[in-house]
């Protein structure tokens, strides 16, 4: 559907001239996540009030226009890219916190609420809304429950799916729902607001949230082990699990992402085949002990070194090398960048060194380069694959790499995706992975969206493989 003059007075009329848009440059812009992928919308809306969504989805629904719900556009997936084109709706204006009630454990927020905003709102209350999102200066609360976002302290603090208690959400006929509540426990029939959670814009656009806070630890300390063999790094992690000890976050990164990131932001890391970040929170005393416990695991695990600190600047300063393995690895090779291919998956924690093992003879079988890192912890481990995304030999063996990688993954126990959701690079594996479950998953879709304008094309309708709207400005060089 042609998105014309008429369509687009209609449109300006429900959310003023200055918030949509059909210039180029915007509409190249929304074109994109922070994905391999790009795909241009006829449109860019900008809505400022649930009314405003609600309206804009019911002319859609008469029209047949796809409309793709966008956060702050920080994700890996291509959940956000509009692929069959359409209306890209930019939720960042809906960003005020509109309640917190901290005497009943919760806040309601709009989704456009960026993470770090919303922290930094309930930290001098000594509370905080604890999934760490690597994207969290700007990744949005709507965007977070879209896609079940987490981060590296969901091992002792659960994921986003874990704080929902309620949700406002604009279905695909325009009509707004309200799912949840404002209390702690809910057994009120189906839990509808656990429904929305993960499903990425293809069944409603989720424009308010209630979210559970807790309080922040008093005190948080941090080990960094360094290790000469990756698969004791790995082991290290499932030990300390079974004592058992149950870490804030324990981040790992093997010789490749040290080394990127020792080169691009002189890190320091040792030049080790492997590094684990196992960081300790709570009360003081129980810190110091833990601290104790993680060393001496660390140690019998096969630590050649390790380092210990409570002073926050050094403990932000590893954190910050580990955020930074993404950028940094394109900077590892002149001709190289590294792409978001195979690059979020989950294992059972006791299954993790054989899956950084398996990863790496993958990549050597391949002839790609691979950096794995991840929240090791709660078994979430990441893989940035190097390309030339000019050389069409290059793309195919990174995909015959990521295919390999997830059969790995599946047979380990484990799922493709453990934080960033499926959007279109996940979805085949996605389907691979829970061959008996994605029908039904479609089914949900096709009664909630009959008319299949709410993010079409992504997750369990998807078809065909990956390599595909590369967003490179080569991309036509590569066959599809």
């Amino acid at each position: 559907m042609i998105i014309d003059a008429k369509l687009t007075k209609e449109i300006a009329s429900i959310v003023g001239e200055d918030n949509c848009s059909t210039s180029v440059a915007d509409l190249y812009t929304y074109g994109f996540d922070s994905s391999i992928h790009h795909h241009t919308p006829d449109m860019v809306v900008r809505p400022k009030a649930t009314s405003e969504v609600s309206r804009l989805v019911k002319l859609a629904s008469r029209e047949g226009i796809p409309i793709v719900p966008r956060g702050g556009g920080t994700g890996l997936c291509g959940s956000a890219v509009p692929i069959m084109g359409g209306m890209v709706m930019d939720l960042t204006r809906m960003n005020l916190i509109k309640e917190i009630r901290l005497n009943d454990l919760y806040c309601v927020v709009q989704a456009g609420v960026v993470y770090d905003r919303l922290n930094e709102a309930l930290a001098p209350h000594k509370f905080f809304f604890p999934p760490s999102p690597g994207s969290g200066e700007a990744c949005t609360i709507g965007g977070m429950v879209a896609t079940n976002a987490s981060g590296m302290r969901a091992v002792k603090y659960g994921a986003t799916r874990d704080y929902v208690l309620g949700l406002e959400v604009v279905l695909a006929d325009g009509s707004v729902i309200h799912v949840g509540t404002n209390t702690i426990k809910n057994s009120s029939g189906y839990q509808l607001e656990r429904f929305f959670v993960g499903s990425e814009g293809t069944l409603g656009i989720i424009t308010e949230v209630t979210l559970k806070v807790a309080p922040k630890p008093k005190k948080a300390a941090m080990v960094l082990a360094a290790f000469d063999r990756l698969e004791d790094a790995g082991s290290c992690v499932s030990n300390l699990i079974s004592i058992p000890l149950i870490p804030s976050a324990t981040e790992l990164m093997d010789d490749i992402c040290i080394r990127a990131v020792n080169k691009a932001v002189k890190a320091g890391l040792p030049e080790v085949q492997a590094v684990c970040m196992i960081e300790v929170d709570g009360d003081p005393e129980i810190v110091a002990k833990e601290l104790k416990v993680v060393e001496d695991v660390a140690r019998k695990s096969g630590a050649s070194t390790v380092q210990i600190s409570d002073d926050s600047k050094q403990m932000a300063r590893w954190t910050n090398a580990r955020k930074s393995v993404m950028s940094a690895l394109s900077r590892l090779g002149d001709d190289l960048v590294s792409v978001s291919l195979a690059d979020d998956m989950a294992v059972p924690i006791s299954r993790i060194p054989e899956a950084v093992v398996a990863f790496h003879r993958i990549a050597d079988e391949n002839h790609v380069i691979v950096g794995t890192y991840g929240h090791a912890a709660d078994g979430n481990l990441h893989t940035k694959m190097l390309l030339n995304p000019c050389s069409e030999d290059s793309w195919k063996r990174g995909e015959r790499a990521v295919g390999q990688i997830f059969d790995a993954v599946i047979q380990l126990g484990g799922t493709v995706t453990g934080e960033h959701g499926v959007g279109m690079s996940k979805a085949p594996y996605m389907k691979k992975e829970r061959p008996d479950a994605w029908g039904t998953m479609l089914l949900l879709k096709q009664a909630m969206d009959p008319k299949n304008i709410l993010n079409p094309g992504k997750m369990m309708q998807w078809e065909g493989g990956i390599i595909r709207d590369l967003r490179y400005p080569c991309r036509d060089l590569i066959s599809k």
